[in-house]
């Protein structure tokens, strides 16, 4: 079971639509607002303004906020050495590589932001077709391999001993851009891995724990449900229809104040399009106009753990599925 990139278009329906499928005589298509397009350029516009000089954002963190700021630049086809944003993104590409290197392949921080690293310079290297970063990534990528636990699963330290849900759907995501990029990933592995995602859904609500089958959430059941879909699972079987059930049935302010808000919307938004239009279409309108009363007056979003910059970005990332121009992001 091959894991495929994938993630964005457009789609909207006014109600509910039956999962898998679109509401009779509801079909709308869910557009990239004028004021979402304002919205995500004032967000890019501060985030160019808050680059640290070594090409890092954020002051906790730094590598992941840095691989969620380069992203978002690149989801709006923005791209290293290429026009307005191209020095200023190098600069990030260039510090990534370097933490790299301190690490001896390891980003460092924990394995959730090398897992979102990875990530981010196999996209990089995916669009830009920069050979320098092959070796990175490939050391990148022996790292995560060797940090695999028993279980399936990762945790927080490159070191295979325990797992939970959160690290290993982030190095899914990672060995799933390296395998597009064409890095070599053994199907073992991500085969592992789905395993250990699977055995974390509480059947009987089918929402998704965090390192055991209980106690699940809006943020752990959306990256969940998101990996699974992304590994080719069907969207039709109970595992995903279960997990998208559970989303869906969410008390409805998940929309407005949910726990890990912007971490939970990033995947939540990826699983409801890579599931189809009809859960597309009636989820994306609804984080759109969320996200939007959210903006500051400066164009940042907060975010209570990865900060402001690290807000930003995530919500970019979020509002900006349409564009597609990123390998992981495309259905």
């Amino acid at each position: 079971m091959a894991c495929i990139a994938g993630v964005l278009l457009h789609g909207v329906a006014p109600a509910w639509a039956e999962p898998g499928g679109e509401s009779a005589g509801a079909v709308h298509v869910a557009e990239l607002s004028p004021e979402s397009e304002r919205a995500i350029e004032r967000g890019l516009k501060y985030l160019a303004a808050e680059q640290h000089v070594n090409g890092s954002w954020g002051s906790k963190y730094k590598a992941a906020v840095t691989s969620l700021g380069l992203m978002a630049f690149m989801l709006k086809g923005h791209f290293p050495k290429q026009g307005k944003y191209g020095r200023l993104l190098d600069r990030s590409v260039r510090f990534l590589v370097g933490r790299a290197k301190e690490g001896g392949g390891y980003f460092g921080g924990n394995m959730y932001e090398h897992g979102l690293s990875t990530l981010a310079l196999s996209e990089v290297w995916g669009m830009t077709e920069r050979k320098e970063l092959r070796d990175t990534i490939k050391q990148a990528v022996l790292v995560i391999l060797k940090s695999q636990a028993s279980s399936g699963g990762w945790r927080y330290q490159p070191i295979p001993k325990d797992a939970d849900i959160s690290v290993t759907v982030m190095q899914i995501l990672a060995l799933s851009s390296a395998r597009e990029a064409g890095i070599y990933v053994p199907q073992k592995t991500i085969d592992q891995a789905v395993k250990y995602v699977r055995r974390l859904q509480v059947r009987f609500t089918g929402g998704f724990g965090y390192t055991s089958a209980s106690s699940e959430g809006f943020a752990r059941s959306a990256a969940g449900v998101m990996s699974l879909l992304m590994c080719g699972e069907d969207p039709t079987g109970r595992p995903v229809r279960s997990g998208l059930s559970y989303l869906q049935k969410y008390p409805k302010d998940k929309f407005t104040k949910v726990e890990w808000y912007f971490y939970g919307h990033y995947y939540a938004v990826q699983a409801m399009y890579q599931a189809g239009e009809g859960y597309y279409q009636t989820w994306y309108p609804q984080i759109q106009r969320a996200l939007l009363r959210k903006q500051n007056s400066d164009g940042s979003w907060r975010d209570s753990s990865a900060g402001t910059e690290g807000g930003t970005a995530f919500a970019i990332l979020i509002l900006g599925v349409p564009y597609r121009f990123l390998p992981i992001y495309q259905r």
